[in-house]
């Protein structure tokens, strides 16, 4: 997230990046990834955290609070805003590996059953009143939010998909959340790719991913710009947005 996150900061944001426990870096469990209803409770007691902090309270603008994610934080921030998981779609998500071959493998052979899941949790409301904007960008899983939710959600949103249209997996496909939400901006970077949101690799970074068996392709954007170029037009878009939602950062 740095490459996005010190932008920010330099605009004049405070930004502030949670670890989700189990789910980040090396801390990494099936289960608790896949828990995605922790996430956006993450942010509130990121929130909590920042406001109850001497260092920072006298400094934020409390009515202009907004949230930033990318792929499964970008889920998050669609459900802070106000959307919400709907639970048979959750348990059955990982069924096959149709929709997320990856994620669904690991969940698999880490022994997950998304069915034996807390489905009451996975349905809950994570809405939190002081996030007044949000920026998703390949929200993942897309496909498994109730759709009856998104009129639900009253503040803006921006939403960005990276790819081409017609080679945006399903479960990142996002272009009917935005038409569903009232009143939310919906864009394409279509020279991008899923991984375009990872950091610069350095060299020889994919051959050491596949020898690690990580089969993704995530050293590969897509077709007629370098990573840096997608990243630094992420960067204006989101700076962008933040200043029209919730004005400039002073």
């Amino acid at each position: 997230m740095g490459w996005i996150a010190a932008p920010l900061a330099k605009e004049g944001f405070i930004v502030a990046a949670p670890t989700h426990p189990g789910n980040t870096g090396r801390d990494r469990s099936a289960e608790e990834t896949m828990k995605l209803w922790l996430r956006p409770s993450d942010l509130s007691k990121t929130l909590d955290m920042i406001e109850e902090d001497q260092a920072f309270n006298s400094h934020v603008a409390r009515d202009r609070i907004g949230v930033l994610g990318l792929s499964m934080g970008g889920n998050s921030a669609l459900s802070i805003a106000g959307a919400r998981l709907d639970p048979e779609l959750f348990a059955t998500y990982c069924d096959t590996d149709d929709l997320n071959a990856s994620l669904c493998e690991w969940v698999r052979l880490s022994g997950v059953d998304l069915h034996a899941m807390d489905k009451g949790a996975a349905g809950r409301d994570n809405t939190d009143p002081r996030v007044r904007f949000a920026v998703a960008i390949d929200p993942a899983p897309a496909d498994i939010f109730a759709p009856a939710s998104f009129a639900d959600v009253s503040v803006p949103v921006f939403i960005v998909n990276l790819g081409k249209a017609s080679e945006i997996p399903e479960t990142i496909q996002a272009s009917g959340i935005a038409g569903a939400i009232p009143g939310a901006t919906y864009q394409i970077i279509e020279a991008a790719s899923h991984a375009s949101m990872f950091p610069e690799c350095k060299p020889h970074a994919a051959e050491i991913a596949i020898e690690e068996g990580i089969e993704d392709p995530i050293c590969t954007d897509g077709s007629g710009s370098s990573r840096d170029a997608i990243h630094a037009e992420i960067i204006g878009l989101t700076i962008s947005a933040f200043r029209n939602a919730i004005g400039s950062a002073d």
